[in-house]
C-alpha cells in the first residue's frame, strides 16, 4: 500500500490507500496503533476532526495558569506506559488528597466517611441508618436502577444523608431511578466493598502500611500538549501518519474497501477502526440509528483565588444535596502558585444550569459561599463547554450501545473506547485495557 493519489472511476479526488485507519487520536485510538503495529500492520493513519491528539484530555491556559478539563490522574504503572514509556518521565508526581463536601457542609473522606455520616449522625440517627440497611435488605432486594442498587448495600436514610443520592444525579445528569443498573454493578462496586461489616471494621482500626503503592502523576505543567506529542512521534516513527482537524463527510463500502470522504479526497481501507462517538459513526456510514445515545456537556470554570479556601484535599467531590457543581480540582496543589494565587477549576453539567457558563458561575459562588469556603478574592479565569465528555447511562443505554456496536461490526466497523462503545472509563489505565482487550493484544510477561 502506498498514500500516492490514485483515481478510481467516478471519482473526481485523489484516493489515499492505507493497511488501516482509525478515527479518534484520543488514548484509545493511539493505544490502537500501538497495537495495530504491534500485530504487524505497517501504513496505519490516525483521522481527528481535532487539530491535535489527546482526545477529550484538554489544558486551557491563561498566563502562568494552566487547568484541565476534568479531574485527570495517572499511574505510573498504567499499561499505557508500556506502549509509550517515554511519557513517564514527563509526568509530575504528586500527592493528591480526596475529599467530599456533604449535606452537613463538613469536607470529609471520599467517598464515605465512618465518623462523619455515621458516627456524627448521633444515636438517633445511627439507628435510623441501622435500620434502613435491615429493612432494605429484607424488603427492597429487587435492584433495577442505580438508586434501589445503592439502598440495598447502605440503605435508603445513609443514601440520602451521605448524599451519596444527590452526587449520583449531579455526576450522571439524571436521577439515579433512572440510572442503568448494569452501570451501577459496574462502576459502583465499591459501595457494596464498603458497606461490608468487615470492612466498616477496619476503617474504624488504625490503618497498617500496605506494600508498594503506584505514584500518582498528574500532566505536565505545560498541558496535555507536551504530554502527547512525544507519543505522536513514536507512532510516527513506527509508520503512522495522523490526519488531524479533518472534516470527515461520509463512509461508504467500495469493493471491500472502505473509503473515508474528507473534504477534499478519499481514504481508502480494508480495515477501519472508530473509537469517535458511536452516532457520529454510524451517520458517517449512513447506518440507520434505532436510539439517540445522550452524552453529558460539560462547563468547566477556571478560577484562581487568593485568601482561605476552607480545606486542604486537592479535589473536592460535592456530595450536598444543592449547588450545580459535581467536582472541583486545586492546580495549584500540583504545579504551585501562579502570580502569587491559588488556582482551581470547578465542573458543571451544562444541564443543570440551563447550559448557561454565567449560571453556572453564580451558582457555584452562591454555594461555596454559603458552606464557608474559598473565602477571599476569588476570580474566574475563563471557562469552558466540552460536548461529549461521557456517556449518560440511562435506563436501556447499554443495551442501546450495544445494538449499535454490533450493527457497526455487520458493517465491518470495530468500535470500542468511551466514545466508541459508550462506556465510561475513568483512567487512561482503563482505556488503555479496553482498546488491548478489543483488538485481542496478548501482553508479554514482563
Amino acid at each position: 500500500m502506498n498514500d500516492s493519489g490514485r483515481r478510481t472511476p467516478h471519482q473526481t479526488s485523489p484516493v489515499m490507500e492505507y493497511d488501516v485507519i482509525i478515527l479518534g487520536a484520543g488514548v484509545s485510538g493511539l493505544v490502537a496503533a500501538s497495537v495495530l503495529i504491534d500485530q504487524g500492520y505497517r501504513h496505519i493513519l490516525v483521522v481527528d476532526e481535532y487539530d491535535r491528539i489527546g482526545g477529550n484530555h484538554i489544558h486551557w491556559s491563561s498566563d502562568d495558569y494552566t487547568f484541565d478539563v476534568g479531574s485527570l490522574i495517572f499511574q505510573d504503572d498504567s499499561p499505557l506506559l508500556a506502549h509509550f514509556p517515554e511519557l513517564l518521565p514527563l509526568y509530575v508526581p504528586i500527592e493528591p488528597e480526596w475529599g467530599r463536601l456533604n449535606p452537613q457542609g463538613v469536607i470529609t473522606n471520599y467517598p464515605i466517611s465512618v465518623r462523619d455520616d455515621i458516627i456524627r449522625a448521633g444515636g438517633l440517627g445511627m439507628i435510623r441508618i441501622m435500620a434502613s440497611v435491615l429493612y432494605a435488605r429484607l424488603f427492597q432486594r429487587r435492584m433495577r436502577n442505580a438508586k434501589e442498587f445503592s439502598r440495598y448495600w447502605i440503605g435508603g436514610y445513609l443514601l440520602w444523608h451521605s448524599g451519596l443520592e444527590s452526587y449520583m444525579k449531579r455526576f450522571y445528569g439524571i436521577a439515579p431511578e433512572k440510572i442503568d443498573i448494569e452501570l451501577a454493578k459496574k462502576r459502583m462496586q465499591w459501595i457494596s466493598e464498603h458497606a461490608s461489616l468487615g470492612n466498616l471494621v477496619r476503617r474504624l482500626l488504625p490503618s497498617k502500611a500496605s506494600g508498594v503503592r503506584n505514584r500518582q502523576l498528574a500532566r505536565p505543567k505545560a498541558g496535555f500538549a507536551r504530554l502527547y506529542d512525544p507519543a505522536r512521534e513514536h507512532l510516527e516513527q513506527r509508520g503512522v501518519h495522523f490526519e488531524l482537524g479533518a472534516q470527515m463527510k461520509s463512509i461508504e463500502k467500495v469493493h471491500g474497501q472502505f473509503h473515508l470522504h474528507l473534504s477534499d479526497r478519499v481514504l481508502a481501507t480494508p480495515k477501519l477502526i472508530s473509537t469517535i462517538p458511536l452516532e457520529q459513526t454510524q451517520s458517517l456510514c449512513a447506518l440507520e440509528q434505532q436510539h439517540r445515545l445522550e452524552t453529558i456537556t460539560l462547563i468547566s470554570l477556571y478560577f484562581s483565588f487568593s485568601g482561605e479556601r476552607g480545606f486542604r484535599q486537592s479535589i473536592i467531590y460535592n456530595f450536598s444535596h444543592d449547588g450545580a457543581w459535581k467536582r472541583l480540582t486545586v492546580y495549584s496543589d500540583f504545579y504551585g502558585r501562579a502570580n502569587g494565587r491559588e488556582y482551581f477549576a470547578a465542573e458543571v453539567i451544562a444541564d443543570h444550569v440551563g447550559g448557561s457558563i454565567a449560571n453556572a458561575e453564580t451558582d457555584f459562588r452562591e454555594h461555596v459561599r454559603a458552606n464557608r469556603l474559598f473565602r477571599g478574592d476569588l476570580k474566574l479565569e475563563g471557562s469552558q463547554v466540552l460536548t461529549n465528555a461521557y456517556p449518560i447511562y440511562r435506563q436501556g443505554a447499554a443495551q442501546h450501545a450495544a445494538d449499535a456496536i454490533k450493527t457497526l461490526r455487520a458493517f465491518g466497523i470495530e468500535s470500542f473506547g468511551r466514545h466508541g462503545g459508550f462506556n465510561y472509563l475513568p483512567t487512561a489505565r482503563a482505556t488503555t485495557l479496553d482498546a488491548e482487550a478489543a483488538l485481542d493484544f496478548k501482553r508479554t510477561p514482563q
